[in-house]
């Protein structure tokens, strides 16, 4: 299959501090992708930045929080100043809280809908007229919740629906303008995903037992290579996901 050379092109990555979004920047860097870097946490971004010094790419810390859309506008106007445009974002910035719909708190579930509703919404609105220019990728980090009804997490489930049909949506808007919209959708991926309302993932499995973040991270090269055609969807799922389904 015929793909891109990724030397030399500009990604913006939210969620880059950790877990997947640092998996992607890691990958991206040994294809030659300089990176803009944003999270809330500046101190791991410019940790992460120094990491990838080894690669011999450009990298921008941008913190930003994806819940404010004026952070978000500056976010996207900065990378294209100091790179002179955009050809990849990486929609990764995302929470997860567990909990019936009769228990969530409010402040849980406004979180995730910050988060992972308007968060996604607000980067692809302020990205999409750069990567109309650049005929580039947009790629967005959805979940197996996406997929199938989730007793235990229902609004989580529902924002990564949402994140779905959103994708699919966009790419029927903007296919014509020969931007490509992939949706990578993992289950469990071993990283810090899930610490803040209890056990991490990275806790609950060991090495090996669920996917791993460089393997999402490979799959979001390979959105990003085509030439000619879009990954509209990627399904990653540990190899026992339906065992007790």
């Amino acid at each position: 299959m015929e793909t891109l050379s990724l030397e030399g092109r500009t990604a913006l990555l939210t969620g880059a501090s950790s877990g997947i979004g640092t998996a992607a920047a890691h990958a991206l860097a040994r294809e030659g992708v300089d990176l803009a870097l944003a999270a809330r946490r500046e101190e791991r971004l410019n940790d992460l930045a120094d990491d990838l010094a080894e690669y011999g790419i450009e990298t921008l810390v941008v913190p930003t929080d994806v819940r404010d859309e004026e952070s978000v506008e500056a976010m996207v106007d900065e990378t294209v100043e100091r790179f002179g445009g955009l050809d990849v974002l990486l929609n990764n910035a995302g929470l997860g809280r567990g909990g019936a719909v009769e228990s969530l708190s409010t402040e849980d579930y406004r979180l995730m809908q910050d988060t992972n509703v308007d968060g996604m919404f607000f980067a692809t609105r302020a990205a999409l007229p750069h990567l109309k220019e650049s005929e580039g990728n947009l790629i967005f980090i959805g979940s197996f919740a996406g997929h199938f009804p989730r007793p235990s997490n229902p609004v989580y489930a529902a924002t990564k629906w949402w994140t779905r049909g959103f994708a699919h949506s966009v790419q029927a808007s903007v296919g014509d303008e020969d931007v490509a919209v992939s949706v990578i959708n993992p289950s469990e991926v071993r990283t810090e995903f899930g610490s803040a309302s209890g056990e991490s993932f990275e806790e609950r499995f060991g090495e090996g037992e669920v996917t791993e973040p460089e393997e999402i991270a490979d799959a979001v090269v390979f959105a990003a290579g085509q030439q000619n055609s879009t990954v509209s969807e990627l399904d990653l799922y540990r190899r026992d996901k339906f065992e007790n389904f």
